[in-house]
């Protein structure tokens, strides 16, 4: 029996380049893609899919809410977030509304796919950065802990660690520089420190990360 599928992504040729990938797969079948979700309670009534990929940003209506009205309507779909957003509120708001996975959209397609198979095993597929970000909601790391540092903040402070300059991080965290700039700031701050390389050392120093 065929795994049925619905997308729900307002970017045409994404949403296409996804449905061609899972149509190939000879146990997928999509059943339908929409470029928003302003009409998703009547697509699960008539379509009871199986998993639901969805973005967030979307026009009309987000993907979050979304994602509340699909568990409303059909608890058993299972719903995997699709996103370019990796920013906790986000994250956390959709794994409150119900949604069974988070995947970045620079997950490749084999990762796609497998996260497909494991949400319907019973699993919860996440990119290993949102992974990381739930672990350490749960486990923080001490020293961080001690010096006050936000989960994106400690995140920032690996990247620095990494030889990431503000560009590198803003690209990777897609945010902008300013954002970035604005971390960096809190991260000497609580760490008493001056500049990059002393947060660099410390962090050596204390093992914060």
């Amino acid at each position: 029996m065929q795994v049925r599928i619905v997308i729900f992504e307002d970017n045409h040729n994404l949403r296409e380049s996804l449905a061609s990938l899972l149509d190939h797969h000879e146990n997928f079948q999509v059943a339908g893609q929409y470029e928003d979700c302003m009409k998703v309670t009547e697509v699960i009534k008539e379509v009871s899919p199986d998993v639901v990929l969805m973005d967030i940003d979307m026009p009309g209506m987000s993907g979050i809410d979304g994602v509340i009205k699909i568990k409303e309507e059909r608890p058993e779909t299972a719903v995997i977030i699709y996103t370019v957003f990796e920013d906790d509120e986000k994250l956390f708001q959709c794994l409150c509304a119900g949604a069974n996975g988070y995947l970045l959209k620079r997950t490749s397609p084999k990762k796609i796919v497998e996260a497909i198979l494991e949400v319907l095993d019973g699993g919860a597929p996440m990119s290993p950065q949102v992974a990381r970000k739930v672990l350490n909601t749960f486990h923080p790391p001490t020293s961080a802990l001690r010096y006050s540092l936000t989960p994106r903040e400690t995140e920032v402070l690996q990247f620095l660690m990494k030889g990431y300059g503000s560009k590198q991080i803003a690209a990777t965290m897609f945010l902008s520089v300013e954002t970035i700039r604005s971390y960096l700031k809190n991260v000497y701050r609580k760490l008493h420190v001056n500049c990059g390389k002393e947060a660099i050392v410390k962090a050596l120093q204390e093992r914060i990360i």
